[in-house]
């Protein structure tokens, strides 16, 4: 029997940059689904350092970060795993393995996802700490506003689509700022 190989949703993906943009995959961090019991998100919000997200709304640093993921429901990223007592409040379940994270950074990211998203992604709109579950393409994305650009979550299977539809639309971006 051969040896397990650990490799990450966009495994042999080499950053690509175009028209002052770069799409890499986010440095592997631990995903953890929090989705807080019955009359027990009040307990929830006063365990976490950053409370519960609102509705839209990504909470903390590189660290340990909140993101709002539908109602009721949040993604803890970080390097370490969710605490323990949050278990006492809320069902917790890792997805570290689920998702494929990507950054799209530098010069107007927001103009890559105007034609493949739905939203209104400009800064004046969707400011840092916003986020929102949103269609990119014919994929259901998570997506975040961060200082440097824009961070967009997929679900692993999706990976090579995104991978695909993100570096095509954005050498047609980067055509249409040539002209």
């Amino acid at each position: 029997m051969g040896d397990l190989v650990q490799k990450t949703a966009a495994d042999g993906f080499a950053d690509f940059t175009c028209a002052g943009l770069t799409l890499a995959e986010a440095p592997a961090r631990q995903i953890w689904h929090i989705a807080p019991y019955p009359g027990r998100a009040d307990a929830l919000s006063a365990l976490l350092p950053q409370g519960f997200p609102a509705p839209n709304r990504a909470l903390g640093k590189e660290g340990a970060r909140l993101i709002w993921a539908g109602r009721d429901q949040a993604l803890w990223i970080g390097k370490d795993p969710a605490p323990a007592a949050v278990a006492q409040h809320a069902a917790l379940t890792d997805q570290t393995d689920a998702w494929c994270v990507l950054r799209l950074q530098g010069d107007r990211p927001e103009d890559v996802l105007a034609r493949l998203c739905p939203l209104d992604l400009s800064p004046a709109i969707f400011k840092r700490g916003h986020t929102a579950r949103s269609l990119i393409g014919h994929m259901t994305a998570q997506i975040t506003r961060r200082t440097n650009g824009l961070e967009l979550m997929f679900m692993r299977s999706m990976a090579q689509t995104a991978l695909h539809e993100l570096t095509q639309t954005m050498r047609q971006v980067a055509a249409r700022r040539d002209l």
